[in-house]
């Protein structure tokens, strides 16, 4: 019984680590082969989503691959962000907080005032609105499904928030690395800032560090947008109990929610990689052949459990939902990624400005 459990998934695994090979070979033979570049141009991750998204739609993905997809979408992305914790020292962790967490929380006001607006000029339900801007805010679909239990959201309401956080999220997954680079100049750790707060979900910005990491040689990226991400996840703690407080507030004094069950347990796997790295780097020489090939081999490993974890959302992306969602909600989705892309350059502008 339990192997049958295991089992299980294998055929989803295989099926996402299959478009990571195809998104790797792909990747060689267009950017290499054909254009003549040493370094492709394009990113192994955009392509393994762009796939994704095409056999999941032009395609039917059989029910027993959906398992095996879903697990990577929530566990291998998770192994593949713990493993990037090998690349981070604790000093650097500390430093990049101390900046991120000022700008993630003028973010989140910023979004939570701009949607209020848009609640009472487009008409949108108030609990759609919520689901939205905790979604562009905190840490897209999981806020999303966490939040809704407290505030007794539709299943309408939980599908136009998560349409809204895929189609934006995959649409600044793509566009904001290139972005990034250009309007901050090269300036990696203004980038991976960026990158970390202005994007909605956990794999988007992964893979979106993971892009500009592919095309920029910049690995520090990364680090910066992951450890911002991660940052912005344990908001969830604050986030979900004030949105029951202020939707519930002269209704019902019932709590539905625990922070034991929203907490994000692999932040604790991330930060136990970061400290693992700092350990074995006092432990052995500099130049400890074994142990600067187990560094290698596990950045290795957490980009290709990423990479296939963007296949898998690729292949469980329907655009068919998506599109027939109706247009108001894409709205407010579409003037809350903006809100969060803005509010993010000016506050990195007025530290630039006052702090360096």
């Amino acid at each position: 019984m339990l192997n049958n459990k295991y089992l299980v998934v294998l055929p989803g695994i295989i099926l996402a680590f299959i478009l990571y090979s195809l998104s790797e070979g792909f990747n060689n033979i267009i950017g290499i082969e054909l254009l003549g570049y040493n370094k492709s141009p394009i990113s192994t991750a955009m392509i393994a989503i762009l796939l994704g998204i095409f056999f999941g739609n032009f395609f039917k993905i059989r029910d027993n691959f959906q398992k095996g997809l879903d697990f990577s979408k929530e566990y291998i992305l998770k192994l593949g962000i713990i493993c990037l914790g090998i690349q981070l020292k604790p000093f650097e962790f500390i430093e990049f907080g101390k900046i991120a967490i000022p700008l993630i929380i003028i973010c989140i006001i910023s979004v939570l005032i701009t949607i209020k607006l848009l609640i009472k000029i487009l008409k949108i339900p108030t609990r759609m609105a919520y689901l939205t801007s905790i979604g562009c805010t905190v840490c897209g679909t999981t806020a999303i499904m966490a939040t809704a239990p407290v505030i007794k959201a539709s299943k309408n309401e939980i599908s136009y928030a998560i349409a809204n956080i895929t189609l934006f999220g995959i649409l600044s997954m793509l566009l904001y690395p290139y972005f990034a680079n250009f309007y901050f100049d090269g300036n990696s750790f203004f980038a991976g800032l960026f990158l970390g707060t202005a994007i909605h979900e956990t794999s988007q910005v992964a893979a979106a560090g993971l892009i500009y990491d592919q095309q920029f040689n910049s690995p520090e990226t990364l680090n910066i947008a992951t450890v911002t991400k991660l940052i912005r996840n344990t908001f969830l703690i604050i986030m979900i109990p004030l949105f029951a407080f202020l939707y519930n507030r002269g209704v019902s004094k019932e709590k539905n929610y625990s922070i034991l069950n929203i907490f994000p347990y692999f932040i604790l796997g991330f930060v136990g990689m970061v400290v693992l790295r700092n350990i074995g780097d006092e432990i052995f020489v500099s130049n400890n052949e074994h142990w600067i090939q187990m560094i290698t081999l596990i950045k290795a490993l957490s980009k290709i459990f990423l990479t296939m974890a963007m296949a898998a959302i690729g292949l469980s992306t329907n655009l068919k939902d998506i599109i027939s969602m109706g247009y108001k909600p894409f709205i407010v989705g579409f003037i809350a990624m903006l809100t969060v892309g803005i509010v993010c350059i000016f506050t990195i502008e007025i530290y630039l400005k006052f702090f360096i």
